[in-house]
């Protein structure tokens, strides 16, 4: 795969982009898992650790989020999405693997939540997530420390 994956942090301009991106990503595992996926609901999880937002721009153009808190010993990534028309390309993977070495080099866990209706759960356990909790909706995964 020969692109060019960049970051930019997010702003308030890209709040339409991110509702849009968010209710193609999310929303239909929201419906399944019997979630709220009113307006509001879904501008608060846009808007939850928003500093933390980082436009994924394919070629320079906005294609998804990444939101990721990094403590001491844990590189948690609070909200992975890809537009769907980009999905299925490996980009997901190449993002998680990028984190997943970041993390190897300075000795930190990664961990994520995924919902129990995302498919992309297998893409995780495929690079070593492991489940390590639950609740009625998601599972909770994460790496061994490197």
């Amino acid at each position: 795969m020969n692109t060019s994956l960049t970051y930019r942090q997010a702003t308030e301009r890209d709040l339409d982009f991110l509702f849009d991106l968010r209710t193609k990503t999310m929303v239909p595992h929201y419906e399944v898992s019997g979630l709220s996926t009113d307006r509001q609901t879904t501008m608060q999880r846009i808007l939850y650790q928003f500093e933390k937002a980082n436009i994924i721009l394919l070629d320079n153009q906005p294609i998804g989020l990444l939101k990721v808190d990094r403590t001491f010993t844990n590189i948690d990534i609070l909200q992975l999405q890809i537009d769907p028309a980009q999905q299925g390309k490996g980009l997901g993977k190449k993002i998680l693997t990028d984190i997943l070495e970041e993390a190897s080099l300075v000795g930190k866990t990664v961990s994520l939540s995924v919902l129990k209706t995302n498919k992309a759960q297998h893409l995780y356990t495929s690079l070593g997530f492991r489940i390590v909790d639950e609740d009625q909706n998601s599972y909770f995964m994460e790496t061994e420390k490197q």
